[in-house]
């Protein structure tokens, strides 16, 4: 059993700062539980339990399903009571600062938690990998609407020649507007150090299988706590050599950083992107403006600047297709969103009706 303690300094290493503490109070005054709280932050969530660390170090809890909402995932700021009869448990779950999430892979209109509390994405791009350029401009939609800044790493970066290199920078740089890209070689600290000056606070990497995010974790760690896998020759993809996300601290001086490595995202379906899909096509937005119609749906009007711009070569015809792909998606999971409110509704409706029908008979 832990005991109470009044101290939260062996936290700040995990990111807990004055907004945490400001949070921890408001939460702590609205549990009803006086002083028998502890707060923790989780850093490794598992079937029925998760791992968290307190200020008295480690412990495993258990989260029974359904016990809390939302579910604490890796990153959370939980409390943790410690008059439970039945154990140390979470009372709670701090409200989130930003939530990385991503369209549920079932294609139904729910989301995936990810991680909490990000403060910075780092999107991992293998420089002799065949990523898309619809998939880096999806991983950085995701990034944008996660609330956290969004940083690209192009990894491997030493097994690329230097002119393919040069045109692989050019292509990211050209489709990643308004984020800083950083190419990283596992031969070059200086590299390394570039990118490790542009991470705040909570760090997710986020990527394909096979980009390289295991072996960055373990540089900028700088130890092998993450294992790494080949990637295929065939199809140029990876295996699955993370299968969790695990929250570590970075060791090193100055502002406390906190990386989370995550599995490859082999399906990224995109939710409510909202202001995320202006910010990741912040170039085709801006030229919008100047469309003759304030509905452009740059495809055949008179006047479309979006159009010119392509025929001028101001930006490419796929960033302009790839943008309309995400859109579609976007309406897509809005109906079925409102479908799923709807059935929601009728549901409760019938369970309302039924209950007066028994009432009254």
């Amino acid at each position: 059993m832990l005991t109470e303690v009044d101290s939260t300094d062996p936290l700040v290493r995990l990111g807990w700062d004055e907004d945490w503490a400001a949070r921890w109070t408001a939460f702590h005054a609205t549990t009803g539980t006086g002083g028998h709280l502890l707060p923790a932050r989780v850093v490794r969530v598992h079937r029925g339990a998760c791992d968290v660390e307190t200020p008295l170090g480690p412990q495993r809890v258990e989260v029974p399903a359904g016990s809390l909402v939302p579910a604490p995932t890796t990153g959370d700021w939980v409390g943790l009571r410690l008059d439970d009869p039945q154990g140390v448990r979470p009372a709670g779950v701090l409200p989130r600062r930003t939530v990385l999430a991503r369209a549920s892979v079932t294609g139904r209109s729910a989301e995936h938690v990810l991680a909490a509390n990000v403060d910075t994405v780092v999107v991992v791009i293998g420089a002799e990998s065949r990523t898309s350029n619809g998939r880096v401009e999806r991983f950085l939609a995701l990034a944008w609407n996660s609330g956290a800044h969004p940083v690209v790493a192009l990894t491997k970066c030493d097994l690329v020649a230097a002119d393919d290199l040069d045109g692989t920078l050019d292509r990211v740089r050209t489709d990643a507007v308004g984020v800083d890209v950083v190419p990283v070689r596992q031969d070059d600290p200086a590299s390394l150090a570039e990118l490790r000056n542009r991470l705040r606070g909570t760090v997710v990497l986020l990527g394909s299988s096979g980009a390289g995010k295991s072996t960055l974790a373990n540089l900028l760690l700088g130890e092998d706590r993450f294992a790494v896998g080949a990637v295929r020759s065939v199809d140029g993809k990876g295996r699955h050599t993370t299968v969790t996300r695990e929250l570590v601290p970075v060791p090193g001086g100055g502002e406390p950083l906190v990386l989370v490595d995550t599995p490859g995202l082999r399906s990224l379906g995109v939710s409510e992107l909202g202001d995320a899909l202006d910010r990741t096509f912040a170039d085709v937005e801006e030229i919008a403006v100047d469309c003759r119609f304030s509905d452009c749906s740059h495809t055949r009007e008179p006047g479309c600047a979006v159009l010119a711009a392509i025929d001028a070569g101001v930006f490419d015809r796929h960033r302009l297709e790839n943008l309309r792909k995400l859109e579609r998606e976007q309406a897509w999971f809005a109906s079925r969103t409102d479908a799923r409110a709807a059935a929601d509704r009728r549901r409760e409706w019938k369970k309302i009706a039924k209950a007066n029908r028994d009432r009254f008979s």
